[in-house]
């Protein structure tokens, strides 16, 4: 029972519920417009009874990625230092910034992975970075004066992973959008979105709850899980 009501707030900690509504009013919107969706891995159906089907090829991405991301976690020993080593050896830079939760609330965004950003809020993270323009590349920005939590940023490693490896959803628009209205109470106004919008914000919602997903499957394999949940509950955890 302890385990059981940790892992519920934990989900509500990570906005599950939110996200599975957003999830469903997209695909009634999508279905009432469409039938069909190309991204860059494939198509997405909607069937009958709302669900959603995959083509093989993002099928096998989603299955590999989580593959793989699970071999590194494993490999780390549950030390950040090994994910933020291995991000920045694959060509993503890695700002460690004081006072960095405060700085990136400025503009809505929060510490750990930053997919492409352009305009006003790409020009105020180049001036966080040192950087120059009005472009970002994907980044992580975390903070250098707490400790990381691991748990955290291997949810944020996980979206990175993902986007290395060609799923949809990472995309300046897309995330604007998932970001929009993943702020937003309820549902409404998703009707109005243009058939592209609403598949691509499908495939957001998705990368973040696979994401979700996977750090809670780890976490019910760790001794301590509990634990771990309650702290991040707390808001104890930082990246």
């Amino acid at each position: 029972m302890y385990y059981y009501k940790f892992m519920k707030k934990f989900l509500e900690n990570m906005k599950q519920k939110v996200l599975d509504q957003k999830k469903k009013a997209a695909i009634r919107a999508f279905k009432e417009r469409g039938t069909t969706y190309s991204g860059n891995t494939g198509k997405s159906v909607i069937t009958g009874n709302e669900t959603l089907t995959l083509n093989t090829k993002t099928n096998e991405l989603i299955k590999k990625v989580k593959e793989e991301v699970e071999a590194i976690h494993k490999s780390t020993n549950q030390d950040p230092e090994k994910l933020l080593e291995y991000v920045e050896n694959n060509g993503t830079k890695v700002y460690r910034v004081h006072n960095a939760s405060k700085i990136l609330e400025q503009v809505k965004e929060h510490t750990g992975f930053l997919t492409p950003l352009e305009g006003g809020k790409a020009l105020y993270i180049n001036t966080v970075t040192g950087e120059m323009g009005l472009k970002t590349k994907p980044l992580f920005i975390i903070n250098d004066d707490t400790e990381i939590d691991y748990y955290m940023l291997l949810r944020e490693f996980y979206l990175w992973y993902s986007m290395q490896k060609g799923l949809d959803g990472f995309d300046y628009k897309t995330q604007e959008l998932f970001k929009k209205n993943f702020r937003s109470k309820g549902t409404s106004g998703m009707e109005n979105l243009k058939f592209e919008e609403m598949g691509a914000l499908k495939e957001a919602i998705a990368r973040d709850s696979e994401a979700n997903e996977f750090v809670m499957e780890i976490l019910r394999q760790t001794e301590g899980g509990a634990k771990v949940m309650k702290k991040i509950q707390d808001g104890g955890a930082n990246i």
